[in-house]
């Protein structure tokens, strides 16, 4: 996390609100990347399993024991664990705004009292 709870707890809400903002910003991007070594992954997979030769379970090893697809696996896990850091980052700023009772989401239940017609009194 950039910065601690007490540090979170103690800006104002404009700021709270910003760094929300930021951090679901650096998430989107990171994710953007994540996803897209991801399929570089499976297109290298993939074109090495056509490319070599042998019958299917020949080539599957081929591709299993491959050192650079296995490199690259590793970046994608590093990714990812990036990315379940970020998200945890986003959801303490996010309970950090809902107890302040900033512009958090209202409760289900209070639109749906809000939505029901008053009844008409005295009768």
């Amino acid at each position: 996390m950039t910065m601690s709870v007490e540090q979170l707890w103690s800006l104002p809400e404009t700021a709270l609100v910003g760094a929300y903002a930021a951090a679901r910003r650096r998430y989107a991007e990171k994710k953007f990347e994540r996803d897209t070594q991801r399929a570089r992954l499976e297109w290298m997979r993939a074109k090495l399993f056509v490319n070599t030769q042998g019958n299917v379970t020949e080539r599957r090893m081929a591709v299993d024991v491959s050192e650079e697809l296995a490199r690259k696996g590793q970046e994608v896990r590093e990714m990812t664990r990036d990315l379940d850091m970020l998200k945890i980052e986003i959801d303490v700023i996010d309970t950090m705004i809902r107890l302040r009772g900033g512009h958090g989401a209202p409760p289900v239940h209070a639109e749906e009292t809000a939505e029901q017609p008053a009844e008409p009194e005295g009768e």
